[in-house]
């Protein structure tokens, strides 16, 4: 129970920086959907979608790279560190000059000529994000959580304020809403024409802060190159890069593709580019789960491996997917039962609030890629990442495949489908090699149970309507309640004694 506990404790602490960071950045998504049209925020979904396909290549696995070989040699630590930085400095220069060279032709395709200012911005906070990922990498190869939560909150609590200034502040100056005498100033720094631009500009000003709070990490960094010790590390990577690229298409694609694929006129009075602002605007609400997902993902990895070799580990991996599916089951039933508020709270315009209906299938999408990473330990541990690559690449096939065929006949309602079938197959396909090559005795039939149990009970809440917004909060929310109350009932005999939130339970 220790080591699951502190497991839950590293958890907590990545968890915060990605709540509460989350949370902060949450106030982004009101001031964009009033400052955007969704045409507006539509170009910022599609471009961000971009970026994250090129941040998996710019990383090309050395992430989960130096993890696993940090492990396995804890006296080269320092040298696997040098190595796998040194390499990522140098491609990241590379691919971020072929980016900024290929800018015109680029934005030229994507139908945003004369804005190849926001391609230099993206190169430059990809190639900062990729440099800095290895940093970050070995702040949780320490158990350095805290510090962790502390540079990411920053980070994000910057990029906020950032974006008030912009947008808020300079825009209300250059439009001559307030502190008018300020105008010739603000003009050096902003100008009202497509305003999009500055939500890039801020995201790449506050990456600049990682150079600051990182420092520490490089006292002792130099640059190394030694191929006979760099060749696995490659080796072992380029599968994990294969892996991200798929994920990545699983992810991203339908964000990449809406604008493309859909009919013109599918939904009365928007154009594709609104639909695809509508859409990125409520897979915002998933972000709860997918925070879960990240936040396990972070504390899990490491943990992963330090445990394999135990031979208590495959009961602990089990208990820790247990755990994993009941918390987020009750993330999914809460966020479902109150997307009325949220939507209110978040999607300002309520042209955005039209795709609401799709966000329940995003969450449980999201809920069966957080099974996947649990179930990702196998081929991690055993060094068989080939098979990662093979799972993730034919879910990537089936998220294009899905793509072409539900967007035309469903909109994005169709994307929202892909994404939960893709990570329903990407899970049981992993369960069911994993069990072949590293049994692990997972508890299918209490998975099954809980996911069945949320599922339902999302649904029945997600169609009362009572034409009255505080009784609906009211109502919905006796489901998440009974929830709770059930899995006390199924599960008090593992509770029994221990303390919950300080609580200690009969």
């Amino acid at each position: 129970m220790s080591q699951l506990r502190k497991l839950a404790g590293e958890t907590v602490w990545y968890g915060l920086s990605s709540i509460i960071g989350r949370v902060i950045s949450f106030v982004l998504t009101p001031l964009y959907t009033s400052i955007f049209l969704p045409g507006e925020y539509g170009i910022v979904t599609e471009l961000f979608a971009y970026a994250a396909f090129f941040n998996v290549i710019y990383m090309y696995g050395m992430e989960t790279a130096f993890f696993r070989f940090a492990t396995k040699n804890k006296e080269n630590n320092k040298e696997y560190f040098n190595l796998c930085v040194s390499s990522i400095i140098a491609t990241s220069f590379l691919m971020s000059g072929s980016l900024i060279l290929l800018a015109q032709p680029i934005m030229s395709v994507l139908g945003y000529e004369g804005k190849e200012q926001i391609i230099y911005w993206i190169a430059a906070i990809l190639a900062i994000d990729s440099i800095y990922a290895l940093p970050f990498a070995k702040l949780r190869l320490d158990g350095k959580a805290k510090r962790f939560a502390f540079i990411r909150l920053a980070n994000v609590l910057v990029a906020v304020l950032l974006n008030l200034f912009f947008l808020v502040f300079c825009d209300g100056v250059a439009n001559d809403k307030f502190l008018t005498e300020l105008k010739g100033p603000v003009s050096i720094v902003y100008t009202p024409e497509f305003k999009v631009k500055y939500v890039f500009l801020s995201n790449l000003l506050a990456n600049t802060l990682f150079i600051i709070l990182l420092s520490n990490q490089f006292k002792e960094f130099k640059i190394t190159f030694n191929y006979a010790k760099f060749k696995p590390l490659l080796i072992y990577g380029f599968p994990i890069m294969l892996i991200g690229v798929a994920g990545t298409t699983n992810e991203m694609l339908s964000r990449a593709l809406l604008k493309f694929i859909l009919p013109e006129g599918f939904y009365p009075n928007q154009t594709n580019m609104d639909a695809l602002g509508v859409f990125g605007a409520c897979y915002k609400l998933s972000v709860f789960m997918m925070l879960g997902t990240q936040a396990f993902r972070y504390a899990a990895e490491p943990f992963f491996f330090s445990k394999a070799s135990q031979s208590d580990s495959p009961q602990l991996f089990s208990n820790v997917m247990k755990g994993f599916i009941i918390f987020n089951c009750l993330v999914f039933l809460g966020v479902t039962v109150n997307l009325e508020p949220l939507s209110i709270m978040f999607l300002g315009n309520p042209t955005y609030r039209e795709g609401l209906y799709i966000v329940p299938f995003l969450l449980m999408g999201y809920l069966f890629l957080g099974i996947y990473y649990n179930l990702s330990v196998w081929f991690k541990v055993t060094d068989k990442t080939k098979y990662g690559a093979m799972i993730t690449g034919l879910g990537a096939v089936i998220t294009v495949i899905a793509n072409f065929l539900f967007i035309p006949i469903l909109g994005y309602l169709g994307s929202a489908l892909t994404t939960l079938v893709t990570y329903f197959f990407m899970a049981v396909l992993s369960y069911s090699l994993g069990q072949k090559h590293y049994p692990i005795p997972y508890k299918v039939t209490s998975a099954i149970y809980y996911l069945s149990l949320a599922s339902i009970m999302g649904y029945i809440s997600y169609n009362i309507d009572f034409d009255s917004l505080f009784l609906n909060i009211v109502v919905r929310n006796i489901f998440v309640v009974l929830f709770l109350a059930i899995i006390y009932l199924s599960e008090r005999s593992n509770l029994k004694g221990r303390k919950i939130l300080g609580i200690k339970l009969p």
